[in-house]
C-alpha cells in the first residue's frame, strides 16, 4: 500500500487549502475500511484531524469542525481535506493514513495501519 500526499504549502491566516492524498496498491471494493488525516506540529504529538469511513461517514476533531471537510473520490482513490478558515495552529505536517480493519473513532493514530510521508502546512502572515 502506497500513500502519497500534495498540495501542502503556506497560506495566510484566513486563508483555504485543498490536500489530496492518492492511494495505491490496496483493491477498496467491496472491503470495509477507514481513511484518516493527522497533523503534527513541532514538539507536539500527531492527532486526528478527520476521518472517513468507506459508506461516506465522517468524524472530525473539535478543532476543525466547521472548517475542514474530507472527502473521497473512489474512482481515482483519492482522499481530500479541503481545509478553511485557516488558523497559525492549524501550521504542521499532515498525514493521511488507510484503517484496513477499523474500529474505535477513527481519529486516534494506533488505529491505522498503514501512512503517507506526509505535507506541510504553514499557517502565516
Amino acid at each position: 500500500v502506497q500513500l502519497v500526499e500534495s498540495g501542502g504549502g503556506l497560506v495566510q491566516p484566513g486563508g483555504s487549502l485543498r490536500l489530496s492524498c492518492a492511494a495505491s496498491g490496496y483493491d477498496y471494493t467491496y472491503r470495509t475500511y477507514r481513511m484518516g488525516w493527522f497533523r503534527q506540529a513541532p514538539g507536539k504529538e500527531r492527532e486526528g484531524v478527520a476521518a472517513i469511513e468507506n459508506y461516506g461517514s465522517t468524524t472530525y476533531a473539535d478543532s476543525v469542525k466547521g472548517r475542514f471537510t474530507i472527502s473521497k473520490d473512489n474512482a481515482k482513490n483519492t482522499l481530500y481535506l479541503q481545509m478553511t478558515s485557516l488558523k497559525p495552529e492549524d501550521t504542521a505536517m499532515y498525514y493521511c493514513a488507510l484503517d484496513t480493519f477499523p474500529w474505535g473513532s477513527g481519529l486516534v493514530e494506533t488505529e491505522y495501519n498503514y501512512w503517507g510521508q506526509g505535507t506541510l502546512v504553514t499557517v502565516s502572515s
